[in-house]
């Protein structure tokens, strides 16, 4: 067995509306950066898992997501894993 790393980024869908994100963006103006905007807030998740290789990582990893992670009715997920030295 071995250890592997996994990096997830959990986001809003595109279509949905982004309260956070908003808020944020609407904010740069005040801090005097009216030249960012288009804020979108999401989650970076980093976990370890044991496995024999690199793609039974991946799948345990995206299960994780599908499982827990990740509400896909709301948000959608990308993720790297490698192994852990």
């Amino acid at each position: 067995m071995s250890t592997f790393k996994a990096e997830i980024d959990v986001m809003p869908l595109e279509a949905l509306l982004d309260p956070q994100g908003k808020a944020v963006s609407g904010s740069m103006k005040n801090l005097g950066l009216p030249e960012i905007g288009g804020v979108r807030i999401g989650k970076h998740i980093t976990l370890q898992v044991e496995a024999k290789d690199k793609k039974t990582a991946e799948s345990k990893v995206d299960e994780a997501c599908k499982k827990l992670l990740c509400n896909e009715i709301m948000e959608y997920y990308k993720f790297s894993v490698s192994e852990v030295k």
